[in-house]
Order: C-alpha cells, then structure tokens, then sequence
C-alpha cells in the first residue's frame, strides 16, 4: 500500500527532529492516560525507527530509565538498545537491565507486512501476544501497557485478555494514524496485583 508521503505529521515530525510520525501516537495516548513520567521504567518492543523512545526518554527524564528492543538496529537510541528478538529476552535479564518491574511496557511492534490482510493480522496477534506475556512479567503493580494491534478477528479477543491483567482497558484509533490503516492501539492501564 503506498502513501502519500509528506501529510501534516510527517511533516510536523521532520520539523521536529523525530524519526517517524508515530511519535504523535504515543502522544495522545500520553495526554489521555498519562502512561510516562519523570523517573519511570519503560521497556520499548519493536523500537525502531526510535521516535517513541525519544518522546518517552523526553517524559522520564534522566533519572527514568529506558531499554528498546527492535531486530533492526536504532542508531543513537537515547537509553539500553538491545538487537534481538522478543522471542529471545529472558524476564529476569530484563528486569536487572530495567533496574526492576516496569512502569511502562510499550509496543509499536508489527511484521515485516505481506500485502495479505488476514496473514498480516495472525502475525502481528502472535508477536503482540508475545508482548503482553513479557509485559504481564515485569509490569509493576499498577503499571502500564500500550500496544498497536491490526484489526481483525483475533483482535476483539486480544483486548479482551487484557481485561483480567488491568484495571482499565481502552482502545483508541490516534489522530496521527492513516485513513485507511488496519491499526488501533490498546492500552491496559494498571496492572493488577
């Protein structure tokens, strides 16, 4: 599917020294559930090209702490990158990379896309399934996940396995995603003892 190239966020982001539009994603779901702040623990799944990460090491400041994880490497990522999978971390290696349970586990994470929409959806459910499972690991009481996910019909069933992990679940279609994307993103906010 092409795009047309250069749209107000594209723009805007460029403007200002972002590597995606994405980054304003995150944002608005940031103003509505206030997911980042100074000091935090974030985990970032699938963090290339790195504009999530950038914004949210801007909201924790340096006294926060941020790991990214992404197959593709992220030139001048502003905390811990690790190069690999999320089928290769190990729980207890995260948490003493992250200095303990998370504040904030979040996701932008997708396949390499095939151009078929129902093979598209599986893949994208499997590897933000495998998302969730190292979130509900780490997450601190009360903490927080964040997730893009293709719509389809194993997407209903994903939110609806977040409902027993989280106080609060929500989905929301941010402002800065295209028309005619397949993408939503959840968020589970609080984590349940």
């Amino acid at each position: 599917m092409t795009y047309k190239k250069g749209d107000h966020f594209t723009k805007r982001a460029q403007k200002e020294g972002y590597a995606a539009r994405s980054v304003y994603k995150l944002q608005e779901m940031q103003k509505k559930w206030k997911l980042l702040a100074k000091g935090h623990r974030v985990l970032d799944l699938g963090c290339a090209p790195g504009s999530w990460s950038r914004y949210a090491h801007e909201q924790i400041g340096f006294g926060g702490t941020l790991v990214g994880i992404d197959i593709q490497e992220v030139a001048g990522f502003p905390g811990l990158f690790l190069q690999t999978s999320i089928e290769d971390v190990q729980v207890d290696e995260m948490l003493g990379h992250l200095g303990g349970p998370a504040d904030l586990v979040m996701s932008d994470m997708a396949p390499n896309t095939m151009g078929n929409k129902f093979t598209d959806h599986v893949r994208q459910i499997a590897l933000i399934e495998s998302g969730r499972d190292l979130a509900l690991s780490i997450l601190k009481p009360g903490g927080n996940f964040v997730a893009k996910v293709f719509e389809g019909r194993e997407a209903q069933d994903f939110v609806q396995s977040l409902r027993g992990d989280f106080q609060t679940v929500k989905r929301i279609k941010p402002k800065a995603t295209r028309d005619r994307s397949v993408e939503f993103f959840v968020a589970g906010i609080g984590r349940k003892v």
